[in-house]
């Protein structure tokens, strides 16, 4: 069987002229880590563009579904923050106000990875995207709503940790069965508030318990984790290993390529 193509959607930045590259342009791009760490499971990564009408070249003929039509799995990246518009919210603060553009490209390809019973994997934004398409809403800041600020560092970045708590009976449970309390990185100010439709927490973090973990229980596979595994050595025992996450959302990518059909979440357990 040829490798798994499996499709990350684009970071975006936006014109800027204080910047040094493209400063008059919209920047689309995927991080390094987590193109590799796709890749370490033998498939190939494709980023996803946005597909902008802010532009004399207007893409003819070519939508979102096509590029699913054409793809196995969805990794939904991380960045920046969601508008709480997308949820029905006013921003508390201008600094929260987020990318309400990233938001509809992001939500749009997750409807239709779904829509095909096509694999969908989010990483920390990722995470919130799933929760909000679904229905949920954020904290829009965790340090003045819920009095958790360690969950963010500027300084520290991907090198701040904290505990994570595995829920017992969860599918995260049957995939790490030695693991009730790890480490995990953490680089994030905004959380899962209210859980969207279908959605089930698999994690939390100790001692506040914010969701750092979510799957849906609906026909097809769909995961979401507040940390970003990408970011985190492998050969450091101390931290949750993110290859059985990995290899679970790539076998259901498998299994849905080989047989045409969706796999749930269930199915795919050490």
């Amino acid at each position: 069987m040829d490798p798994l193509k499996i499709g990350l959607s684009a970071r975006l930045l936006y014109p800027d002229p204080s910047r040094t590259f493209l400063p008059t342009k919209t920047v689309q791009y995927m991080e390094q880590s987590a193109a590799n760490w796709v890749m370490s499971g033998g498939v190939l990564a494709y980023m996803i563009p946005e597909i902008s009408l802010a532009s004399p070249h207007l893409p003819i003929g070519i939508t979102v579904k096509d590029y699913v039509n054409s793809l196995d799995g969805l990794v939904l990246q991380g960045g920046a923050d969601m508008s709480p518009e997308s949820y029905g919210e006013t921003p508390m603060s201008p600094a929260w106000s987020g990318d309400k553009i990233r938001d509809r490209y992001e939500i749009e390809l997750f409807n239709e990875f779904v829509h095909q019973g096509k694999p969908v994997f989010g990483i920390c934004r990722g995470c919130q995207v799933i929760n909000v398409a679904l229905g949920g809403t954020l904290y829009q800041d965790l340090a003045t709503q819920v009095s958790a600020g360690h969950h963010r560092d500027e300084a520290k970045y991907e090198n701040n940790f904290h505990d994570l708590v595995v829920l017992p009976d969860t599918w995260l449970a049957r995939m790490y069965p030695k693991v009730t309390r790890t480490r995990i990185n953490t680089i994030h100010h905004q959380a899962v508030k209210t859980l969207g439709e279908g959605l089930v927490v698999e994690a939390k973090s100790d001692p506040d318990e914010i969701v750092e973990a979510v799957r849906w229980e609906g026909h097809s596979f769909v995961v979401g984790v507040q940390w970003h595994p990408e970011f985190m050595d492998p050969k450091d025992v101390s931290l949750m290993d993110g290859k059985p996450l990995l290899d679970a959302f790539l076998g259901a990518c498998t299994q849905r390529k080989q047989t045409g059909k969706p796999s749930p979440v269930l199915a795919q357990a050490a």
